[in-house]
């Protein structure tokens, strides 16, 4: 039993040196572009939760939400009922629901202007983009446009970007890329419907 209280401390120590190392080698603060991709759930659950501690620290909340703006999400109630946060809804819904490319082009576009106008202004510490990928996919914006605009934002501006199918040239832009793997889903698996507090 004492081995295997000696051999914990030893492991445990090990871990800790490697932390402070590589919390001492990190010197460098900076904005972040993050990107939330894959086929699994929850990419726009995670920049949500992020969303909430930029608010708990007191700092200014920008949200784009493409695609989804004609369907009721409860954190587009919460979040936009916040002081410190802006939140935007622009989409007309599906892609499958609309089946009109211009009026989904057009809808990106009017979108990705107010993005444009919370990334320029230097007033907000992060700007979520969700469902971005999903607009890049389509080809509903210039790729090429938006890295530009990515890549010019204010030194200190996190940008969170969500959606499946991230753009290749947005993976190598990024400094964060998490991909979400579909293991199971209820809907799929289980004919379940979409809840109340899980998916909006």
């Amino acid at each position: 039993m004492k081995t295997d209280e000696e051999s914990h401390l030893r492991m445990t120590q090990r871990r800790r040196e490697g932390h402070e190392k590589k919390q001492a080698a990190a010197t460098v603060e900076k904005g972040l572009l993050i990107v939330h991709t894959g086929n699994g759930k929850g990419k726009s659950t995670a920049a949500f939760g992020m969303a909430v501690r930029m608010l708990g620290h007191g700092q200014r909340l920008g949200v784009v939400q493409f695609i989804k703006g004609a369907l009721h999400t409860a954190e587009r109630d919460f979040l936009g009922a916040h002081a410190q946060c802006d939140f935007f809804t622009m989409g007309d819904g599906y892609t499958w629901n609309t089946q009109n490319r211009d009026a989904d082009i057009a809808t990106a576009r009017k979108g990705w202007a107010e993005a444009c106008r919370m990334i320029d202004s230097g007033e907000y510490q992060m700007v979520i983009l969700d469902e971005l990928n999903t607009v890049l996919k389509y080809e509903y914006l210039p790729l090429d446009e938006v890295l530009g605009v990515l890549r010019s934002r204010p030194a200190m501006l996190h940008v969170v970007i969500t959606g499946r199918h991230a753009p290749d040239e947005l993976v190598e832009a990024a400094d964060l890329v998490t991909e979400m793997r579909l293991v199971k889903h209820p809907y799929r698996e289980q004919g379940v419907k979409a809840q109340r507090g899980v998916e909006f």
